[in-house]
């Protein structure tokens, strides 16, 4: 192959982000087959082979060093003359465009060389560009939902001699932050709470006598969520100054559009647009209103109905809806269109004293995000992956099994004989390794997106119609459904089954997506059976054992990210005795008691301090409510110091342990206990093994607490180096 193609910008969109399939007329590919050898080491020649028909034909077996790629930065004169959003306002509408591109390939390279997902950012950088334009930062708040999409607004906010460190351990976040950059008034945690934030912005703002403007940026994912719209219905109400903009990349105001018609922006709808923008325009409706409501009230309700029934002739289906809740629409505008973004929004900017707008904007879908508007590509579950995020979680399983796809596999062998058994997911993007069960069983799965707590109510609901629902949720995202969880599922003690994924530490994502409580508010509910398997086969256990209680609701965590490896091939799972957990290593005088994944590190710490001469007993606590209190008596007999050791906060595991063991009395006699938790902070974002060195969990913390105990101080210390 030609070496200047993989060097070229197309080539990397190609391999990182579309994975080499772009089913576009305007792009015809012949499949493409790259492979590479690296002589100096011992590492097997990985090939990629794929094409538009055919899909995957290989497996990739590591993921690729970008550095054997050899590929060349693109020059960027214009983004190189930016260093804060005030250089922008200078700069010509081909310049602009320009930049758009120069901003677009230098996220492309940063991301790709990364094997970070990058579509999203790239979707946005001429939304971003035109907002910068119009609006002057930081004097003007501008808030965004989703971290990904404020990539371009962190590069021309002068980070971009940081934004190659983004989400490194102390580099640049992957969200927005207020630590960060001025830039950035309020944080994007989870979606949906910029426009909430970004009212209470405009309220100050006008109780304090300012002038400046408010701007949030909410994307699809978000207006799944209820905050949304109870925003909505404020700011409508208050009537407050501020600029709502709906960056679509669905093309469709449904949040979930899969098969429906796909929204488009016409001629036609621009200069609809564009009028309904105007200040003109907005003056002379406010008149007609005023005029309407002159002669009396059944004149200015018919007006208000001839109004509303002629946008909704010429808006989209479902603009209406915002203007209920008392937002004033414009759209839809090509999100691509430089010119057309801030002739709009430079409009939108001096409208005074008319409450809040929203501004509908149409970008290129997360899936295909160049420079202009192209044909969608069409998700295929058979094929390979459909974007840069499913591109690197496949890169990421080549080699190894993840645990969601250790539960997966083990649900949908649970629903093959139990035909009771039906998904609820929740939370923000969906696993690839749930497109087992969704094509296996498609009339058993929901995917409810971020509205979480509605998903743990109807799985309630779906309980209690007599079937046995299984509700996947993140840890992260569970926390935004705990009242639902207390009041609609545990203190009527129906038996709703909770996988709670990316349990603990995250790596990159940082503490916004971190899973470190729920330990804490899952097992101080009554009712709840909490358990956490310390490998995959004690997870498909776990699935079985779920699947099994029909008396009470029923929860389990795990970590993201490959298995321990402990079994090849998969097995049916069978089901645990409720509260019982095991002794895995006997030793004598310090007992570590693991809850979780981290029983594995207390493994290796028994190893490490093995070569001290200690021989150190490892148990599996498997449940931490009920807890196996004759384990707990044992090895508290047995052993003169008990460390507990859990991958989450103070109040959870060790918490239950010490109040057991003091109630009980065993603390009145030889036995020490010590509990390794996490820190009282929040751990930033790092590579996994960064986070957890950080927050002193790594096998070698553990062993160095076992020595601190035994007043061996300079092992630990030797230990440590």
């Amino acid at each position: 192959m030609d070496t200047a193609f993989l060097r070229s910008p197309l080539a990397r969109n190609l391999v990182y982000d579309e994975f080499a399939v772009l089913h576009s007329p305007s792009y015809r590919f012949h499949p493409l087959r790259y492979s590479r050898c690296n002589p100096t080491n011992s590492t097997p020649c990985q090939t990629l082979s794929a094409s538009p028909s055919r899909g995957l034909t290989q497996r990739v077996a590591a993921l690729p060093n970008v550095d054997d790629f050899f590929w060349e930065k693109d020059p960027t004169p214009i983004l190189d003359t930016i260093d804060a959003p005030i250089h922008l306002k200078n700069l010509s509408s081909k310049e602009l465009k320009q930049l758009a591109d120069e901003v677009r390939s230098e996220i492309s390279f940063i991301m790709s060389s990364k094997c970070q997902p990058c579509g999203p950012g790239r979707s946005v950088v001429e939304l971003t560009i035109a907002i910068h334009y119009v609006f002057n930062a930081p004097m003007d708040k501008i808030l965004w939902d989703a971290g990904q999409h404020a990539y371009a607004h962190k590069i021309l906010t002068g980070r971009r001699s940081l934004f190659h460190t983004i989400k490194q351990k102390n580099g640049l976040s992957g969200f927005t932050s207020r630590y960060e950059s001025e830039y950035d008034p309020f944080g994007a945690g989870h979606g949906c709470n910029s426009l909430s934030a970004g009212l209470g912005m405009a309220v100050a703002r006008d109780i304090n006598g300012r002038k400046n403007r408010i701007v949030t940026v909410i994307s699809n994912w978000t207006t799944m969520a209820g905050q949304v719209y109870e925003a909505m219905g404020h700011a409508g109400f208050l009537d407050s100054n501020m600029v709502v903009i709906l960056n679509d990349s669905c093309h469709s105001l449904l949040p979930k559009a899969d098969g429906r018609p796909k929204m488009s922006v016409s001629a036609f709808s621009s200069a609809v647009s564009k009028i309904q923008s105007s200040k003109g325009f907005r003056r002379f409706r406010e008149a007609a209103k005023g005029l309407a409501k002159w002669f009396g009230k059944g004149m200015h309700e018919f007006a208000a109905k001839i109004d509303e029934y002629a946008r909704g002739m010429i808006g989209p289906h479902g603009a209406t809806l915002f203007e209920e809740l008392g937002l004033y629409y414009i759209g839809p505008i090509d999100g691509h269109n430089i010119d057309d973004l801030i002739c709009v929004l430079k409009e939108v900017s001096t409208l005074d004293s008319t409450g809040p707008v929203l501004v509908h904007v149409i970008t290129g879908t997360e899936n295909d995000t160049g420079g202009n508007m192209r044909s969608e590509i069409t998700p295929n579950d058979e094929g390979p992956p459909n974007s840069s995020h499913d591109l690197l979680k496949f890169l990421e399983t080549g080699l190894s099994r993840t645990y969601n796809d250790c539960f997966v596999e083990a649900l949908t062998a649970e629903a093959e004989n139990d035909k009771r058994i039906v998904v609820v997911h929740g939370g923000m993007g969906m696993d690839r390794s749930l497109r087992l069960f969704k094509s296996s069983f498609p009339d058993r799965f929901f995917d409810l997106g971020i509205a979480e707590q509605h998903a743990v109510t109807f799985s309630a609901g779906l309980a209690c119609g007599g079937l046995k629902p299984f509700c996947i949720i993140p840890s992260t995202f569970l926390q935004r459904a705990y009242d639902q969880i207390v009041e609609d599922v545990d203190m009527q003690k129906i038996p709703v089954r909770f996988a709670i994924t990316n349990a603990g530490l995250v790596g990159s994502e940082g503490p916004t997506n971190s899973g470190p409580f729920d330990i804490t508010f899952m097992s101080c509910l009554p009712n709840m059976i909490v358990m956490s398997p310390s490998n995959e086969d004690e997870l498909i256990d776990m699935v079985a054992t779920a699947a099994m209680v029909e008396d009470r609701p029923i929860c389990f965590r795990y970590p993201r990210g490959a298995v321990v490896g402990t079994s090849g091939t998969f097995t049916y799972g069978n089901p645990l005795q409720i509260g019982k957990g095991e002794i895995l290593v006997e030793g004598k005088e310090i007992a570590f008691l693991g809850y979780g994944e981290v029983v594995q590190r207390c493994l290796i710490a028994q190893s490490l301090l093995s070569n001290f001469g200690i021989q150190a007993t490892v148990a599996n606590a498997r449940f931490c409510k009920p807890l196996d209190i004759d384990l707990i008596r044992t090895l508290c007999q047995q052993h003169s110091f008990l460390i507990t050791v859990e991958e989450g906060t103070v109040g959870g595991f060790g918490s239950h342990v010490s109040q057991f063991i003091s109630l009980d009395g065993l603390l009145d006699g030889r036995i020490k206990w010590r509990p390794i938790v996490l820190p009282d902070r929040y751990i930033e974002h790092a590579s996994l093994a960064e986070q957890f060195d950080l927050a002193g969990l790594t096998a070698h913390h553990i062993a160095a607490t076992a020595l601190t105990l035994l007043g061996r101080h300079r092992d630990a210390l030797l230990l440590m180096k």
